[in-house]
């Protein structure tokens, strides 16, 4: 009889031959095909069910992402509402990392904590007034002869626009003068509004730095309380976890402000460097001014340097302005795109495309303030994320309270009560998967 690979009995018949060879050489005996299908866990599943298992899964987790998403818009939509009330807080907080090391230094020493608090307010008061009386007498030494050259600038432009190529005639400047003047005699309500509206700005701005002076005296000197009171508030675990979650943005804070005076420094020395080295008077007052523009993001900078090109302009005449113009766009470029990102990045831990993006977004919808406070709060929320992923890694199992780093007592408490648990939770589960 012909053999056929569906033949039943001859496949049973191979089968019984291999299993027993196995036997006699002591081997285990390979399963069969048959056998191996029979055995597979998964079959009989309907592939409609596998289907219907990954549709609610996917929509199960896109709902959960949908609740977030609009829980977040919310919160920014809620955040613009109070924004000009936590403004004042934000600078405060900022002012109070810078003059913190003093003030703990001073109560380290037996000072009173309000006293303390006042003297570092008066010593920032005069660090930036003794700056100001520094330069001004370069400025009023210089200011005359930087008047005269100004308006020596201003006719030999004059001269060159009618003597020059284009050729222009005293008449046709005279009647564009008195263009322009006209324009602005029918724009005066205009004008006007657009002036309140800037003295109104003003008032502002001057409300709202009294305000964050006041809340910075109060952060200095009751500062230390907040955390303790916090603990007491919320309970010993949740008190323990905001602790060590808020120290850790605390010192992210500090970082942030060592960093962009850093590069506020960097800026101002390059840019001064090339205006000495060019001739251009008054130049220790633009790099004090360029430092001081490093903190406001866009405008400061903005603003100082193209003081600088005016400056140059007037006095050092077209071509230096050209060469002070190109230094301070190159320098300004390297500091945006490479040292602020790299930098910032390093002393929060987090990217530099994360800077830049969380700069641009800051920018757009809150402003050049957003612009400013736009690293920080992103550095916050990475830390957070992260104190987070490191409590979930305790009750995985996949780090233990020795292998983190906590900053503070109650954070190695913590710890160890988010390992503690996890072992609880692990037990749980092996109870339940024995008892299904």
């Amino acid at each position: 009889m012909r053999y056929r690979p569906s033949d039943p009995d001859r496949v049973l018949d191979r089968d019984q031959k291999v299993i027993a060879d196995y036997e006699r050489s002591g081997a285990t005996p390979p399963r069969s095909a048959e056998a191996a299908e029979d055995r597979n866990p998964n079959k009989g599943l309907d592939r409609a069910g596998v289907i219907s298992h990954g549709l609610k899964w996917t929509a199960s987790w896109s709902l959960r992402l949908i609740v977030i998403g609009i829980a977040t818009w919310m919160f920014l939509k809620v955040f613009e509402l109070f924004w000009s009330a936590l403004l004042p807080v934000a600078v405060a907080l900022l002012i109070t990392t810078v003059l913190w090391p003093l003030v703990r230094f001073l109560r380290s020493h037996r000072w009173p904590p309000a006293l303390a608090a006042a003297t570092g307010l008066i010593v920032a008061f005069l660090v930036f007034g003794g700056i100001i009386a520094g330069m001004a007498p370069t400025v009023s030494s210089q200011w005359g002869d930087l008047v005269n050259k100004s308006v020596a600038g201003v006719n030999q432009i004059r001269d060159q626009l009618q003597q020059g190529p284009l050729h222009i005639q005293p008449h046709q400047i005279d009647q564009a003068t008195r263009s322009i003047t006209d324009r602005l005699k029918s724009s005066g309500d205009k004008i006007a509004e657009q002036v309140l509206s800037g003295v109104t700005l003003a008032g502002r701005v001057l409300i709202d730095g009294v305000v964050a002076l006041i809340l910075t005296f109060l952060f200095l000197k009751d500062g230390p309380r907040f955390l303790p009171w916090l603990r007491v508030s919320v309970g010993r675990g949740a008190g323990a976890h905001l602790t060590e979650a808020l120290t850790r943005v605390w010192n992210t804070l500090s970082g942030f402000i060592r960093t962009q005076a850093i590069v506020s420094a960097v800026d101002s020395i390059c840019i001064g460097v090339g205006l000495v080295v060019l001739g251009v008077p008054l130049a220790v007052p633009l790099v004090v001014l360029t430092f001081f523009g490093g903190f406001i993001p866009i405008v400061g900078a903005f603003t100082a340097g193209t003081l600088a090109v005016l400056v140059a302009l007037v006095t050092v005449g077209l071509t230096k302005a050209i060469i002070v113009l190109i230094i301070i766009v190159l320098v300004q470029q390297v500091e945006g795109h490479v040292l602020q990102p790299l930098l910032q990045s390093r002393s929060m831990r987090l990217h530099p495309a994360i800077v830049l993006l969380a700069i641009a977004f800051g920018g757009t919808e809150f402003g050049i303030v957003g612009a400013f406070f736009a690293v920080p709060v992103a550095a916050t929320i990475a830390v957070m994320w992260r104190y987070l992923s490191e409590q979930i890694d305790l009750r995985t199992g996949d780090a233990t309270a020795k292998d983190l780093q906590a900053v503070t007592a109650e954070g190695r408490y913590a710890a160890e009560a988010g390992e503690e648990h996890g072992h609880k939770l692990a037990r749980l589960l092996r109870r339940s998967r024995e008892d299904d």
